[in-house]
């Protein structure tokens, strides 16, 4: 399976700042085949973002999307919206979107219900908190979210899995401690065994699942080597054109 290596750029960026990156990385990746590269900048980068990545391997995400088409929801934006803007992914409940903006797991079943449906491709987010890890609570966080945020999920193939201890996420905070790459392998396998009960085993081991949780140049290449580790979704590392594609090449 390739390896999917995202960039999560938060609300970090001007239009120039990521044209300026953007250039950066294709001349990195020039030649690079091994990974499949998405980049998801802010809405106001998304336009000149994928002109700038025409021609390369670099794929273009949103970092989120409302359910409904068009209407009164000020300050969103829609899967139509997005495709419009050439965008091919979307992330679907970040922790920061379910922890600061109150997404419960019905208002994003919703929202991957609307994404396939215009033709984007979800990356669902799940992950526990630093307290129901403590309370030995993981694997009862990431079934339930798992099977509340697909229900009724047909197009599993489409649907790619970011698996993102809440507590390992830096969030600028250098001290963070990202999960051990058996910590991460384990909950990556539970998630994949979630998914063969709800659909099956051929179609369980297609679906890509990201490990999301402070990875960066320094241990990326010992979590991809796990065997359920399908690629990153990366925070903070990504900023940097040259740090992002460290993380890039260890994912061979």
């Amino acid at each position: 399976m390739k390896k999917l290596i995202a960039a999560n750029w938060k609300m970090n960026k001007t239009v120039d700042d990521a044209i300026s990156t953007i250039k950066e990385l294709k001349v990195l990746l020039k030649d690079h085949q091994e990974a499949d590269v998405l980049i998801c900048p802010p809405y106001t980068s998304l336009m000149a973002a994928g002109s700038e990545m025409k021609g390369s391997i670099i794929k273009l995400g949103a970092q989120n999307m409302h359910h409904e088409e068009s209407g009164a929801f000020t300050g969103e934006i829609s899967a139509l919206m997005l495709k419009n803007a050439s965008c091919e992914y979307v992330l679907i409940g970040h922790s920061e979107r379910r922890e600061f903006f109150n997404e419960d797991n019905e208002f994003l079943n919703k929202k991957m219900h609307a994404a396939l449906k215009h033709g984007l491709k979800p990356i669902l987010c799940i992950g526990e908190t630093l307290d129901q890890r403590q309370k030995n609570e993981t694997e009862d966080v990431l079934e339930t979210q798992l099977l509340a945020c697909l229900r009724d999920v047909t197009e599993i193939e489409k649907v790619t899995i970011a698996y993102e201890p809440v507590w390992a996420i830096s969030r600028g905070n250098t001290n963070t401690k990202p999960a051990t790459k058996n910590d991460a392998e384990a909950a990556h396998l539970f998630i994949r065994e979630i998914l063969k009960g709800i659909y099956d085993e051929a179609k369980a081991k297609k679906v890509r699942i990201l490990y999301g949780g402070s990875m960066k140049p320094e241990n990326a290449k010992e979590l991809l080597e796990m065997p359920n580790i399908n690629g990153g979704l990366v925070g903070n590392a990504s900023l940097s054109a040259k740090s992002f594609f460290e993380i890039i090449k260890s994912a061979r």
